[in-house]
């Protein structure tokens, strides 16, 4: 009968901590242990009714740092107070009065389940204080951009750095054209090769480059480097990626709202933390050999790609061209939108937050993160079209760049379900080359209104 009470009451506290002393301790304590557990019950009551009616709001609560401040320390409090109120539970049923192997039982129960709850609300605890930390430290910025004509435009960046470059050179450009409502994306694909890029009318760029970027080695990769080295000419804090982001604009029509830069030395180690991603390998594609021997190949067919390999599958260019390479990166996007689950995150956010420190710069504000959360999870959901300006469509060397904001028009208008074809373009300037060997060439991807297929 002791043994039983003694079950009782321990199991009272686990499920609704502070009845056991209502009916047999301190009632005071009880009373607020219990007052205290129902306003856990209401607020998760309130933030499951968030999640069913609004995301977006739901996902602005838990990236506010105040919000996120308050529930670290209320977590860390909680934790100690329910193993306060297991341990007094335990001393409610009277351990010295029972028969010794019931004594036991009970004290090993409420050992394991002090060390259960205080470590599940302390690792809780931990989650929060790493997301405040992650979102203090990368999205710091605090200008918000509205939406353009019903969409987000956000310019991708694969900057690569090292001791045998000047500067950091983003040799993968790529524009999510992302629908506010739908999340749907379009994915642009600038080539870094890419000659005679206009600037904004009126702007440095402009000035010093009337007639585009055109020199020898001016590419469209060079010009974060070329504005970086001449910063005193623009009296900005960061003028590469402003230019770069001004000649995109011109390349392609679209107003951006953000950048993110991941540095592509250190991608491997963000493919890591997730697990790695499953990838439909077009063509064996060769390890080093940019600068440097050939160390292996990634074998063609479906494999599941460690960091390190991703990281080749979307550089390596040894034994094809910058469009095969173009396309295999659509196709790791892609992957990574697909199977980066939300339980991936939470049991990877520690290492996700440590590779994002050091790798990821954005000026996406923290106040805009709960929309691009929401977008993130419709897109899921969505086909992802690309368009990118590479040959035989777009002649990289001397670009018609009119042609150019025409298909990203037509690109975007396709995936709205929409019809805008420019006057004095005809549907065959806009179809899509095939490709010899359509099926296992990469370079499909760049150029597709489903990357699922294409991938």
């Amino acid at each position: 009968i002791q043994f039983r009470r003694a079950l009782t009451l321990t199991a009272m506290t686990l499920v609704m901590p502070g009845s056991a002393q209502l009916v047999s301790g301190n009632r005071k304590i009880g009373r607020i242990g219990v007052r205290v557990w129902l306003t856990f019950l209401v607020i998760g009551a309130f933030l499951l009714f968030l999640s069913m009616t609004s995301r977006t709001g739901l996902f602005s609560l838990l990236t506010n740092p105040r919000i996120l401040t308050i529930g670290r320390f209320v977590l860390m409090a909680g934790a100690i107070a329910w193993v306060a109120l297991i341990v007094d539970a335990w001393r409610l049923g009277r351990p010295l009065e029972m028969a010794r192997n019931h004594r036991l039982w009970m004290t090993g129960l409420n050992s394991a389940l002090c060390f259960i709850t205080a470590g599940t609300m302390f690792f809780a605890a931990h989650l929060v204080a790493v997301q405040s930390s992650f979102i203090g430290t990368v999205f710091a910025s605090g200008t918000v951009s509205a939406p353009e004509d019903g969409r987000y435009n956000v310019l991708l960046l694969g900057g690569d750095s090292g001791p045998d470059r000047s500067g950091l050179r983003p040799d993968s450009l790529t524009v999510a054209s992302i629908d506010k409502d739908t999340g749907r994306p379009v994915l642009v694909g600038l080539p870094r090769n890419l000659q005679n890029v206009p600037f904004p009318k009126g702007s440095v760029m402009a000035k010093q480059f009337p007639n585009g970027f055109n020199g020898e080695g001016q590419y469209l990769n060079a010009i974060n480097t070329w504005a970086n080295d001449h910063a005193s000419l623009f009296g900005t804090k960061d003028p590469g990626l402003g230019a770069t982001m001004g000649a995109v604009e011109e390349v392609t029509g679209l107003k951006l709202n953000y950048y993110a830069m991941v540095n592509l030395r250190g991608f491997s180690k963000l493919v890591d933390a997730v697990g790695g991603v499953t990838i439909n390998v077009k063509e064996r594609t060769a390890i080093g050999g940019i600068g440097a021997p050939i160390r292996g190949y990634i074998p063609a067919g479906t494999h599941k790609l460690n960091g390190n390999q991703t990281l080749w599958y979307a550089r390596s260019r040894v034994q094809n061209d910058d469009w095969s390479r173009m396309g295999r990166q659509k196709c790791v996007m892609n992957a990574m939108l697909h199977q980066l689950s939300p339980q991936k995150v939470l049991f990877n956010v520690q290492q996700i937050a440590d590779s994002g420190k050091t790798l990821l710069t954005t000026n996406i504000p923290q106040q805009d993160l709960d929309v691009f959360m929401n977008l993130a999870l419709k897109a899921k959901t969505q086909r992802v079209s690309t368009v990118s300006l590479v040959p035989p469509l777009v002649y990289t060397g001397n670009p018609d760049f009119n042609k150019v904001r025409s298909l990203v028009d037509e690109a975007i208008a396709k995936s709205e379900g929409r019809s805008t074809t420019k006057v004095g373009l005809t549907q065959a300037t806009l179809a899509v080359p095939k490709t010899d060997d359509d099926s296992n060439d990469p370079r499909r991807a760049n150029q597709s209104a489903d990357l699922d297929s294409a991938c």
